[in-house]
């Protein structure tokens, strides 16, 4: 099997994918137009676009690792550690942290996705309520 075809079906999967999905669910997508895929190979297409970011993992606590297309350019997120809640933000925000980073320590940022962790206003509420 071409790495090309599998390439090609795990971004086709990604961007038509509203959402981050699972390497399963990519599996399922990418078989259902190559039926005869082995789950490693999918495995391996994904940490290779991974690896020159064509698309991005992460871990939003859904208890596996997610993927999205890196397409749409780079994105962050808000999530809610209690309810799960996602808010999708914009990189730009982060830009002057990012530099400040980079003057301070001298390392060259190269984050794309960035996952924040805290809690959402009606889960601080609960918290405040007693519950």
């Amino acid at each position: 099997m071409r790495a090309s075809s599998v390439d090609h079906y795990i971004l086709q999967a990604l961007e038509e994918s509203s959402e981050h999905i699972t390497s399963a669910q990519i599996y399922e997508r990418v078989r259902a137009h190559l039926p005869a895929v082995n789950p490693s190979t999918v495995y391996r297409a994904l940490e290779r676009l991974a690896h020159n970011g064509k698309i991005s993992i992460s871990d939003l606590g859904r208890g596996a690792m997610v993927y999205q297309s890196m397409n749409a350019g780079a994105h962050d997120h808000l999530v809610c550690q209690r309810c799960g809640e996602i808010i999708h933000l914009e990189h730009d925000r982060f830009k002057e942290i990012f530099s400040a980073l980079e003057a301070q320590y001298g390392y060259r940022m190269v984050t794309n996705h960035l996952v924040l962790w805290g809690l959402c206003p009606a889960c601080q509420s609960e918290s405040e309520a007693g519950g």
